[in-house]
């Protein structure tokens, strides 16, 4: 199994990967598919299925699909062009991409919410179609954003996992157990092991200035939004916290910087503030998703500025480990909140932190996989209940939440000798199973949970 570090790491928009970078890449691929056909297509039209519909408004949604259509993508977006794409599409109801004759496209009756039953694959469902002239429909497309920006059509999904045509490479783990086995045969640890595979797949890339890349984005987010203030969009009046939180904690060095909260309130803050700029529609990573974007970058800054001995050069061990463990969770169970709820998301992501803490604070490889397996363990259950379909209550603060659990977590595996009961692919498919039974009302469809028992929401 390989899944790439870049996979797991993707740099992007807010306010979540699975319902917003997902259907521009969606759409994108339909234009693709536009362009190869044999006919004229003159307008395009999109139908959003499960919690795509129900969430899809307070996920800007249906803003990702248009632009999308439009032919903006994640990689060259830029806030200022998209804003003014919006606005002529409104006025002129016609889309202009490139390499495609104009398309008609009015917003108002193009892009339907559909209430119904999802689609038969998974929860995040879009359907897309081209019209002729007459406004029959002549190609159509079902895609499904399954999580952390990653998109598969319905055949992709019905043949299963996708063949992997690449070379081979040299640790091919796709358990926890295969992992330890290989670590233990080869005396590598799982960074060494990861980096390896990555090598055989990017032969002429600088891997660890891309990795390097990477942190910067995480860590300028973190950095914006310790300064931005003011009250988030979306019509809840979330004010932003992050800011102040951090002001007060900067005030309090040189006083009683013993007392036992502050750690936790500094780590809170890092990932609050990387979340707030989610929620704002500003650039993040996936980290393993947009939902969870702030409990790695939380835990890194941390330990770079909280912990005694922390290097930057080894800011590629820490992703790369948490890269490997990230990869598990996904390819054996699910990164998407709308498929397992907030266990895997901001589960996932806290069994990622605390491995990649654990591997850079001199863990073993068992120790590691137990400080993942503690931290996945630990948020079972946990469901996806936005509150009016927003990235915002209770999200924010459950990744700064989830960053203190992968501390913890990492710092009790570091207090054993990686001996425990519970292997990490046990709670992995745990988190599988229990995502199976959850209700729908609890996996990112606002039906549920906070999302019905706050008051005027």
């Amino acid at each position: 199994m390989f899944l790439s570090v870049f996979d797991i790491f993707k740099i992007g928009i807010g306010p979540s990967s699975s319902h917003t970078i997902g259907p521009m890449v969606a759409a994108a691929r339909f234009l693709d598919h536009l362009r190869a056909q044999p006919f004229k297509v003159a307008g395009v039209s999109a139908r959003l299925h499960g919690s795509l519909a129900f969430t899809g408004a307070g996920h800007a949604t249906d803003r990702a699909v248009m632009l999308g259509l439009a032919g903006i993508t994640v990689a060259g977006y830029d806030a200022e062009a998209a804003e003014a794409e919006l606005a002529r599409l409104r006025t002129e109801r016609t889309l202009h991409p490139a390499g495609l004759e104009p398309l008609r496209f009015d917003p108002s009756s193009d892009l339907v919410f559909d209430y119904g039953p999802p689609l038969p694959a998974h929860a995040n469902g879009l359907v897309l179609r081209g019209h002729d002239a007459q406004g029959d429909v002549v190609v159509e497309q079902t895609y499904y954003s399954i999580g952390g920006g990653f998109v598969r059509t319905a055949e992709e999904l019905a043949a299963g996992p996708a063949p992997d045509h690449g070379p081979a490479v040299p640790y091919p783990f796709a358990s926890a157990k295969e992992m330890l086995r290989m670590a233990a045969e080869s005396g590598r640890s799982i960074a060494a092991m990861k980096r390896a595979n990555e090598r055989v797949r990017r032969p002429r890339t600088d891997l660890d200035g891309d990795i390097r890349m990477i942190w910067r984005v995480m860590s300028d987010c973190i950095d914006r939004g310790l300064e931005a203030e003011g009250t988030l969009p979306g019509g809840l009046g979330v004010r932003r916290r992050a800011a102040a939180i951090h002001a007060s904690l900067r005030a309090e060095r040189g006083g009683n910087m013993a007392a036992p909260h502050l750690v936790t309130d500094w780590i809170s803050a890092y990932a609050m503030a990387v979340n707030e700029e989610n929620a704002a529609g500003g650039q993040v990573v996936t980290a393993p998703t947009n939902g969870a974007a702030g409990v790695v970058p939380a835990v890194m800054r941390y330990w770079l500025d909280h912990v005694p001995g922390a290097s930057r050069e080894r800011v590629p061990e820490f992703l790369l480990t948490a890269a490997a463990i990230g990869g598990l969770i996904k390819e054996n169970a699910s990164i998407s909140g709308a498929e397992c709820g907030c266990q895997a998301e901001v589960g996932s992501a806290a069994a990622m932190a605390a491995a990649g803490l654990a591997a850079v604070l001199g863990g073993t490889p068992a120790q590691v996989e137990n400080a993942a397996e503690i931290a996945l363990e630990h948020h079972l259950g946990m469901t996806c209940d936005p509150v009016a379909g927003l990235v915002q209550v209770p999200c924010i603060e459950r990744n700064g939440m989830g960053a203190v659990k992968a501390v913890a977590a990492a710092s009790l595996a570091l207090r054993g000798d990686g001996a425990h009961l519970v292997p990490l692919d046990v709670a992995i498919e745990t988190m599988r199973q229990t995502g199976r039974d959850m209700s729908d009302k609890y996996k990112e469809t606002s039906q549920g949970g906070l999302a019905v028992n706050l008051p005027n929401c």
